[in-house]
């Protein structure tokens, strides 16, 4: 089993996602967030189609560290029930994978 994820996160606006980013990666939560958008969402909520203009955060983490993650974006989102999905990372660069692992450690080591 892979230790490295990938979370897709979607929030209303720019100035939302550097928010979130900024607490992910400052709390050692990711190592590294790439906002996206604006994108266009088109979802089902209460019955009815939606569509929005939305930001993509692609989070990269750690499995160890995806439940303070959630937990975090939980806190901090603005949405009733926000897209917070995780991804294992079954190949990428060995270096990468490890820069990933090191930048969540929650010690800073």
């Amino acid at each position: 089993m892979t230790d490295e994820l990938i979370v897709f996160i979607t929030v209303p606006d720019g100035d939302r996602a550097d928010q979130l980013a900024e607490a992910l990666v400052g709390e050692r939560l990711a190592a590294c967030v790439n906002i996206v958008g604006p994108i266009r969402s088109v979802y089902r909520w209460e019955g009815q189609t939606c569509r929005d203009d939305e930001v993509l955060l692609i989070v990269k983490t750690t499995r160890v560290r995806y439940a303070p993650l959630e937990a975090r974006v939980l806190e901090l989102h603005p949405y009733q029930t926000p897209e917070v999905i995780a991804v294992p990372i079954e190949a990428g660069a060995a270096a990468y994978r490890a820069w990933i692992r090191a930048e969540t450690e929650p010690d800073g080591a």
